[in-house]
């Protein structure tokens, strides 16, 4: 392209066209960007009422199953009572700050028949067998204190659960019933705390509560992309409008 050709005037139909296509992208990032600002707002709330649930008085699990919701209930502070059924717990992968090895969970029936899974805690790899830790395989009535957790169906990032292999790498509730026979289980489980099991295994208490906020970066970011197109088109106009008057001139 010449120098000439390069500073020609566009059209006004292409002027048009461009100026719409500049403003849908312009709306699309101040909406990208107005949505992450609500994101934001959205996960502070969330974050503030965790934190209230984790620091409230212990009480007794929800005992109406169906309306258990994930935003209402998870990391609520629980406790509840009975006997472990140690016979059927089961080993999920864990990779926690005590290194890699197992949640153990461990089905908790109450007196009036009802199961919940617990997870107990973690134990090391050399330790997924109970034998080698015998006394932390307690007998007799117990009471467990901790936080409700949502089931986590399926399996982990790019691995399946395998029950048949006894495979776990989720705490899905449902699945893990099923593999051990277990019915009228709550379609939730429960992180013990961190008091100490007999023999000092599991290890309760290593829940990680953790909310990602970067929504306020993702924000500066869209808005800062629509003050540069719009700087951008600024400039275009003027620059239009500068060769304009020259090229009238000269024809």
């Amino acid at each position: 392209m010449t120098e000439a050709e390069a500073s020609r005037p566009r059209s006004t139909a292409a002027l048009v066209l461009l100026g719409v296509a500049a403003l849908a992208v312009f709306l699309g990032l101040i909406a990208l960007g107005i949505w992450q600002v609500e994101r934001r707002a959205w996960k502070l709330d969330l974050i503030a009422r965790v934190d209230q649930r984790v620091a409230a008085e212990a009480v007794a699990p929800p005992s109406d199953w169906a309306r258990v919701d994930a935003d209402r209930d998870e990391y609520r502070h629980v406790r509840l009572s009975g006997r472990f059924l140690n016979d059927r717990e089961a080993q999920v992968v864990a990779s926690t700050v005590k290194g890699g090895g197992y949640w153990v969970m461990t089905p908790l029936q109450a007196a009036d028949g009802s199961v919940i899974l617990v997870n107990r805690g973690f134990v090391p790899t050399e330790n997924r067998d109970p034998a080698t830790r015998a006394a932390g395989q307690v007998e007799g009535p117990v009471t467990v204190t901790g936080l409700l957790r949502i089931t986590e169906p399926k399996g982990g990032f790019l691995r399946s659960n395998e029950p048949a292999a006894e495979r776990w790498y989720s705490r899905d509730v449902a699945a893990i019933a099923a593999a051990r026979g277990l019915t009228d289980v709550a379609p939730y489980f429960i992180d013990a705390d961190a008091t100490p099991n007999p023999g000092g295994l599991p290890i309760g208490g290593l829940t990680v509560i953790a909310f990602p906020n970067s929504h306020l970066v993702y924000a500066v970011t869209w808005f800062g992309l629509a003050a540069l197109l719009a700087f951008g088109v600024g400039y275009a106009v003027r620059s239009e409008r500068r060769v304009r008057p020259k090229q009238a001139a000269a024809g």
